[in-house]
């Protein structure tokens, strides 16, 4: 295919873009998704977290993990709330991690709802159905708690406590970090594009669509990292309070996440309709 042509496919795809979003308030569908996504998203960070203790045992996935505070920046005080996730999610054991599957379930949920919002269609046991295509993630956690645990324990030496404190130091600790978070990323998104929301694509179209997006995302986890590195007290619009100015911090970037990837979907959406054209 000639660039000519691929130029053309892709100013279609655009098009096919802004014409599903157009008149659709993509703001609340993602606000919405950002509430679900309060429900869900420690429940699945707790299991990720857990599944690297079934190598490494409760202790020692901990010793590991609480070794990598010191990739999250001190100066918004993230790191006592890393300390405690660290331990809740390392020593969850069994029922706690069967418990846990609940909450985590109805980020399915929220992905769905938020997607009928921007592009309405019929749609029956919507809940049930989004939560039970999204609980076979669950087999990837492992393969990601284990990736993500070895790729940071590369960047420890990279980063300024671990004695890195060069200009190629920190560009290749932003490589790594954004490969590895990449990644990670791209077959969980394949999934929720491919099997949670609605009309489902090809799958080599919802791969497609799960990497271009995940890479955004990914940049966009990374400028997270860099805000946590402003020394500014986030309680001062809420009189002091942090953990209130924290809580909403973390609210506004996984807004901002959560509409790239409806716009990843939307955009994978286009591609699959002219693809089928095509057929």
């Amino acid at each position: 295919m000639t660039v000519a042509a691929l130029t053309r496919e892709a100013r279609a795809v655009v098009r096919g873009t802004g014409a599903r979003l157009t008149g659709r308030d993509l703001s609340a569908a993602a606000a919405g998704l950002t509430y679900f996504s309060a429900l869900s998203l420690v429940p699945w960070l707790l299991l990720a977290l857990w599944t690297t203790s079934w190598y490494h045992g409760d202790d020692g996935a901990e010793r590991r993990w609480l070794a990598l505070r010191v990739l999250v920046p001190p100066d918004m005080g993230a790191r006592p709330a890393y300390d405690a996730l660290v331990h809740a999610g390392t020593h969850l054991g069994v029922v706690g991690a069967l418990v846990v599957l609940f909450p985590a379930s109805f980020y399915g949920e929220g992905l769905r709802r938020a997607a009928l919002a921007v592009a309405p269609a019929p749609d029956r046991f919507t809940g049930w159905r989004a939560r039970l295509t999204l609980m076979p993630l669950v087999v990837l956690t492992p393969l990601v708690g284990w990736a993500l645990l070895e790729s940071a324990e590369l960047l420890v030496p990279l980063s300024p406590e671990g004695g890195g404190d060069g200009i190629g130091d920190r560009l290749l600790r932003i490589v790594i970090g954004f490969v590895a978070a990449w990644l990670v990323i791209t077959p969980i998104l394949a999934w929720v594009y491919g099997a949670v929301l609605p009309e489902r694509p090809r799958w080599w179209v919802a791969l497609v669509g799960g990497l271009a997006t995940a890479s955004f995302v990914a940049g966009f986890l990374h400028g997270f990292q860099l805000f946590l590195a402003i020394p500014v007290d986030v309680g001062i619009p809420y009189g002091g309070l942090g953990f209130v100015g924290g809580a909403v911090a973390v609210g506004l970037w996984l807004y901002v996440l959560h509409t790239v990837v409806l716009v990843g979907w939307a955009v994978t959406q286009a591609l699959e309709s002219r693809v089928a054209g095509e057929r």
